[in-house]
């Protein structure tokens, strides 16, 4: 496993709750954020659960994609921090796209080109309830006010073709490592 440091583990999420969305806001995605027909987006059966993904699929939480600003196909930044952190995309929570994203957008907006290692010096992993979430790291914010929660996220999921998220994602053990403090980049602050 790399090296990274994950604090504030707190494993025992209980059981996953069952579907808890309408089916017209499932379709609402889809139209919206144009999917293609060959990805296979589906509305789970009533008392399925994110963990009860198809073979072949992986589960993707609605919340993604509204603050989250979550885009299929996943952006090359994206994929290198899934790849670097070792955890699966149906691990993560909305608090953490958002995290994500932002810092992807702000990012690109200034014409840097966002990476890992500029990542890491902003935020670290948490891991919540059994998802992973990110924090600042110190006093750098770029998020002035984060949203603070979301409210029944984890019954607001579909399936999706996993070839979609092009990237070997694999799920995380949840093992703490030592929290290191990391120097922000020259010309990143």
């Amino acid at each position: 496993m790399s090296e990274y440091d994950v604090v504030g583990v707190e494993e025992s999420g209980g059981p996953m709750p069952p579907l808890k969305w309408e089916e017209g806001l499932f379709e609402q995605i889809v139209r919206g954020h144009q999917f293609f027909g060959e990805w296979d987006a589906r509305y789970p059966v009533k008392g399925q659960t994110a963990s009860d993904a198809p073979s072949g699929s992986v589960s993707l939480f609605a919340d993604f994609f509204g603050d989250g600003h979550f885009r299929l196909t996943a952006t090359h930044f994206f994929s290198a921090l899934l790849t670097f952190y070792h955890f699966h995309v149906s691990q993560l929570s909305p608090l953490g796209m958002v995290r994500i994203r932002h810092f992807e957008l702000c990012f690109r907006s200034q014409g840097l080109e966002p990476t890992v290692e500029r990542f890491r010096a902003f935020n670290h992993l948490q891991v919540n309830l059994g998802f992973f979430l990110l924090t600042t790291r110190g006093s750098k914010r770029l998020l002035i006010n984060p949203t603070k929660s979301y409210h029944d996220w984890k019954g607001k999921f579909f399936f999706i073709r996993r070839e979609v998220i092009t990237v070997t994602m694999e799920f995380c053990e949840f093992v703490p490592i030592p929290k290191k403090n990391l120097k922000i980049p020259k010309g990143v602050a």
